[in-house]
Parts: structure tokens; C-alpha cells; sequence
């Protein structure tokens, strides 16, 4: 049986990637360790209650003892760490949280695991284990309007967020380079999809759309953005997992570069269509003051997994946008319950004062 520790499981890119490899694999044991923040939802794990090869633990990567706790009595195999601060609105409001659980939580798994897989006295490892670091694009930077991210570009991170992210990638191969240990850092473009908390771009506009509320859309909304299928992302992790080469970092992209505005017009089009109402309209959208030090376009180049692992993404765009409005019309109650209280709370510091 492989066993996993998987961080921010109950969060919207973690949740999807247990459901996947519960989906795929029998014999697995999958231990997930979620501090349960605004984005983290038990609801996103609902399906699987009872599934005894997933292991629910409230706790935060930064508690060392917890960690440490965990890595003995499970001993997993492998630990993939999806936890993270991932918006950068908050990030921009709020830069201090994301160091402590971007960097300084990373650091502590890392430690954590060093403490449990590592032989000093025989500077090896124990056979067997990886440490996957979950990352973004955004690290990179901003785009002309041609290129795209590969591996070897420099990190120029322009938010608090990508910053605190930059600053894990960089330790995580620092414990690979000074220590040998075995790592791979993945670096993704937007994901969307199911589960994924309404502060983003397409579950935010859904849920206003639906409710035909304002649709907040940052400067002119030509900024670009290469938009990537959840599932797909899960599978591409789950290869990289099994046969990335330790020490490599991973693109993963999904060639769907698309426009803000683009993506808002698409779903009004498509709520407008499905649920027979005229008056959800192109009216919805009010053009808002941009954000702080807003990056005008990323894409990625996902040549390298597609070369050495053999991934390459199976949704195109259209295909997705339609199975990722399937599911919030479907779960309007999920939807409903997360965005209650302290959500819009925050929506409307966010918001309120560009509408």
C-alpha cells in the first residue's frame, strides 16, 4: 500500500487530487492534514466520510510536533503540499500570513521530513520517499504577449503571494542541492473546476451571475491567463509523483490562454442560455480599479513533462468551463454555504470600494 501525506486536502486543488487518486487507486492510503482556513471545507471531502483509506486530520504544517506526529506513525511515502495562502488579493492586504504558511510552513515539512527519512551519519536517504512541492506560474512573473514559461525562466515574483511561493521553491531545492534530498517542485497555471472557493475568477462569477449581482472585473480585463482543468493538474501531480526525476521542477499548463473578460462574457453567455433568463446580461459587468501590481499575462510551456512523463492536458477549455458550471449549478447549497459570513466580509472590503 503507498501512503501519502497530502497537505491542504480539504482546499480546492487538494480536495480534487484525493478524489482523483481515490478514484484511480485501491490500494492507497492517503493522510491529509488541513488547518481548515477559509478555503479549507471538510464539505469538499463529504463524498468520501467513511472511506478508509483516507485519513482526516485537523492541524497546521507549521506545528512541528504535529508533523512530526504524523510522519511516525503513518511513515508515508510520499508528502505533497498543497497547503498554501494562494489568493493574491489577501496577500496584498495581508502579506505576513503567507510568509508564515507559505515559507515557514514549507520549511518546517521539510525539516520534519528530513528529521524522519534522512541518515546523517550515512548522508542517505530512505528509499522510496519524494517530497512534491506544490507551486504556480505566477513565480515567474509577467509575460509579453509572446513567449511562455519554461523551467529555466528566472524567478521574478511581483505579489506578496508569489513571492512567499518563490521563497518555498527555493527551499525546497535547497534542502535537494545542500542535502540531496529527493524533491520535485510542480509549477501550474490557473486552475478551475469544482470545489474551488469563490474568491477567484470563474466560481465568483458564477455565483454573482446566478445571482445577477455586479461582476466585478479588474482594469480593461485583458489580462491573460493560461487556464487549466483541475483534473487534469491532479493527474499531471499523480505522474510526477510516481516518475518525476528527483531534483526536476515540472511545468504544467493547459494551452487555454484566455482573457479575464473573455472568461466573464463566456460564463453570462452560458448561465444566460441554461438558466432562461434575460436579464442576466453583459450589463452585470462594472470595470473596477486594478489591482496592486497586477501581472498582464502568464502562459506556460508544459514541453517538458509532456516530453520526459508523458502528461498533456485532456480538457480544452470549452469543454471545462461547461463541466465547471455544471457542477455549481448543481451544488448551489455548497455554494451558498461557503459564501456566507466571513467570505462577504471580505468580498466587500475587497470589492465594495472599486464598485
Amino acid at each position: 500500500m503507498k501512503k501519502y501525506l497530502v497537505t491542504g486536502g480539504a482546499g480546492f486543488i487538494g480536495s480534487n487530487f484525493i478524489h482523483y487518486m481515490l478514484e484511480k487507486y485501491s490500494d492507497i492510503l492517503i493522510i491529509d492534514l488541513d488547518k481548515l482556513t477559509y478555503a479549507g471545507n471538510l464539505e469538499n471531502l463529504k463524498d468520501i466520510e467513511g472511506d478508509k483509506r483516507h485519513i482526516f486530520i485537523k492541524g497546521d504544517i507549521c506545528d512541528r510536533k504535529t508533523v512530526s506526529d504524523l510522519l511516525m506513525r503513518y511513515d508515508p511515502d510520499c508528502i505533497i503540499n498543497f497547503a498554501a495562502e494562494s489568493h493574491v488579493d489577501r496577500s496584498i492586504a495581508d502579506p505576513q500570513v503567507f510568509v508564515e504558511t507559505n515559507v515557514s510552513g514549507t520549511v518546517n515539512l521539510l525539516g520534519c521530513s528530513m528529521n524522519a527519512w534522512y541518515d546523517p551519519a550515512t548522508c542517505t536517504w530512505l528509499p522510496g520517499k519524494k517530497f512534491i512541492q506544490v507551486s504556480t506560474d505566477e513565480v515567474y512573473g509577467a509575460l509579453g504577449s509572446d513567449g511562455f514559461f519554461t523551467e529555466s525562466t528566472p524567478l521574478s515574483p511581483h505579489s506578496p503571494y508569489s513571492a512567499s511561493k518563490a521563497s518555498a521553491d527555493l527551499l525546497v531545492m535547497a534542502f535537494h542541492d545542500t542535502y540531496k534530498m529527493p524533491v520535485n517542485i510542480t509549477r501550474c497555471s490557473n486552475n478551475y473546476g469544482p470545489y474551488q472557493f469563490p474568491e477567484k475568477l470563474i466560481p465568483l462569477m458564477i455565483n454573482n451571475t446566478r445571482q445577477k449581482k455586479q461582476l466585478p472585473v479588474y482594469g480593461d480585463g485583458m489580462q491573460v491567463r493560461d487556464w487549466l482543468y483541475v483534473k487534469d493538474h491532479c493527474k499531471a501531480i499523480d505522474m510526477v509523483a510516481e516518475n518525476g526525476k528527483t531534483g526536476e521542477v515540472y511545468n504544467i499548463g493547459g494551452h487555454n490562454e484566455r482573457t479575464n473578460i473573455f472568461i466573464v462574457k463566456t460564463i453570462i453567455e452560458q448561465l444566460r442560455r441554461r438558466l432562461e433568463d434575460e436579464g442576466i446580461s453583459e450589463a452585470l459587468i462594472t470595470h473596477v480599479a486594478d489591482r496592486l501590481g497586477h501581472d498582464r499575462r502568464y502562459a506556460i510551456d508544459p514541453e517538458k513533462i509532456r516530453k520526459d512523463l508523458g502528461w498533456f492536458p485532456e480538457t480544452p477549455f470549452e469543454e471545462g468551463i461547461v463541466l465547471t458550471i455544471d457542477w455549481y449549478l448543481d451544488n448551489e447549497a455548497w455554494m451558498d454555504r461557503v459564501t456566507s459570513g466571513n467570505y462577504m466580509k471580505y468580498y466587500e472590503e475587497m470589492y465594495g470600494n472599486r464598485l
